[in-house]
């Protein structure tokens, strides 16, 4: 279903773009965008770990209980070992990053080692390998370069409003400036559920992989408690949906714009999961 919803989600996303593509740009306007935002979006997707590492002055490690924990997930589940990194965060989190399997990193805070038990451990950094199974920074990407050229469009169309640019005797000034602020909104609306929704897959894959979903559940409880308490510092916002719960302070209206799903939901059904 989470993968079903996915392939829903990225292609109300393109409807949208195609939408606004008529209504601002026309067909010229909405390639020119298109190929504008992959350009800008293929730099960040094939260099991703090399900047959000370098963002986070992570440390590359080769042994210890981060290490070892990866290194048991990837020999029992027959994954290619990727390179594994420490952040000199007290925030407990992690993320996982890279182009593909071949290519990945796996990162976790100097807190997470401090918070969590060796089983709880392991439901993070098996969630973290199912995102890298699932190539879930290819789907980002791809979902980000959609967003990013509805949004190149919108500016597009508030230049050509202030200076004439567009000579259309059939346009619609009105449905032009709506569509100017809905369909930005729209996209990122969308593009957060893309990401809601590859969380819950990877929490289902990452149970799996680690034996036992109530290590994540366990886990996830924790990683909240304690981020709402002391949230990361210096957090880039663009980064923010790559880590395994919100490292953003955010509550009430914010939550809606959130790209991780509640996870009082996702502990359920990580529950659900172990109960059957």
């Amino acid at each position: 279903m989470n993968t079903l919803r996915t392939v829903l989600l990225m292609t109300l996303l393109t409807l949208v773009l195609v939408a606004a593509g008529g209504a601002l740009g026309g067909q010229g306007g909405a390639l020119f965008a298109l190929v504008l935002a992959a350009v800008m979006n293929l730099g960040s997707y094939w260099f991703s770990d090399k900047i959000v590492i370098k963002m986070y002055r992570g440390v590359e490690v080769s042994s210890g209980p981060l290490f070892e924990v990866v290194d048991e997930i990837c020999r029992r589940n027959d994954l290619p070992m990727p390179k594994v990194y420490l952040l000199p965060q007290p925030t407990p989190n992690a993320f996982a990053t890279g182009r593909n399997p071949q290519h990945a990193v796996v990162a976790a805070t100097e807190g997470i080692l401090q918070i969590l038990s060796r089983e709880e451990l392991m439901g993070v950094m098996a969630h973290e390998m199912s995102h890298v199974m699932h190539r879930d920074i290819l789907i980002g990407s791809i979902a980000a370069t959609i967003a990013g050229a509805i949004s190149y469009l919108s500016h597009m169309a508030q230049w050509s409003l202030l200076f004439g640019g567009r000579d259309d005797e059939d346009g619609n000034p009105i449905a032009m400036i709506l569509m100017m602020i809905l369909a930005p909104l729209a996209a990122m609306l969308v593009q957060m559920a893309v990401s809601r929704s590859r969380e819950y897959e990877a929490d289902k894959g990452g149970a799996k992989l680690s034996g036992n979903p109530l290590y994540l559940a366990s886990a996830l409880r924790k990683l909240e408690a304690a981020n709402s308490r002391q949230p990361m510092p210096r957090v880039n916002e663009a980064t923010a949906h790559m880590f395994i719960v919100s490292p953003l302070r955010g509550a009430g209206l914010k939550s809606l714009f959130s790209t991780h799903p509640p996870v009082e939901e996702r502990v359920r059904r990580l529950e659900s999961m172990a109960a059957a």
